[in-house]
């Protein structure tokens, strides 16, 4: 069976203490206030790892999110981000995108360019590293493409993580400077290959989407690891 895309709750090992600073001084300050994020990012600097910071900045109210989005990367390309203002509905869309792929008709750097266009165009805010580290490296892929692996997605619940409700209960004003809502979704990825292999995998993922008023959703990062 060939490797898949790396897991998601790898993302940001070995990232630099100047990484580090840059990504708590773009807005994350809220949720990285909350104890159980605190938890988290010990657990990973206490193991030797570097860490990210989880996006921050809420909605006045949870809102829960019903079975949503199937994305199929079968067509040969990546799908273009929708026009959404709902971030719960934007982020399973991402999360949808993230899970999808096809080496049989899109190249490595196809992919990253579609994902790309789903990034904030605020570059403050941006967190382009997480997005691309879910790519895997131009070696796999390649062997990826060799076993014409490719994976289709469905997306089955979104909601705002309790921590992130309760850093805008405590700081309500939080969410005007950069409207960045985090959200965690839960999903199937579908995985095939040549010669009927297939299998299947339960994903889960909370991404920090932008919101602001008036405008379409757009991705500023993926946490290092699910905030439930």
């Amino acid at each position: 069976m060939p490797k898949r895309f790396p897991s998601l709750s790898g993302y940001g090992l070995g990232w630099s203490t100047r990484q580090r600073i840059t990504v708590l001084a773009t807005g994350f300050a809220v949720l990285l206030a909350l104890a159980v994020v605190v938890a988290l990012l010990t657990g990973r600097t206490t193991a030797g790892d570097s860490q990210a910071a989880a996006p921050s900045s809420g909605p006045s109210s949870s809102t829960s999110a019903s079975a949503g989005p199937t994305a199929s990367a079968g067509a040969g390309s990546v799908a273009k981000p929708p026009q959404l203002a709902d971030p719960v509905a934007f982020a399973k869309a991402v999360a949808a995108t993230l899970w999808s792929y096809d080496t049989r008709t899109t190249s490595r750097d196809q992919q990253l360019a579609g994902m790309r266009a789903w990034l904030t165009s605020e570059t403050k805010y941006a967190d382009w590293s997480s997005i691309a580290e879910q790519v895997p490296d131009p070696v796999l892929w390649s062997r990826m493409a060799d076993e014409d692996q490719y994976a289709t997605a469905t997306v089955t619940e979104g909601h705002y993580p309790s921590a992130f409700k309760q850093a805008l209960a405590d700081d309500p004003s939080a969410i005007t400077e950069a409207y960045v809502y985090a959200v965690t979704v839960t999903g199937t990825q579908q995985i095939a290959w040549k010669k009927g292999g297939a299998g299947a995998e339960d994903r889960s993922v909370t991404l920090a989407v932008q919101c602001r008023p008036n405008a379409n959703c757009s991705l500023v990062s993926i946490a290092p690891r699910v905030v439930p």
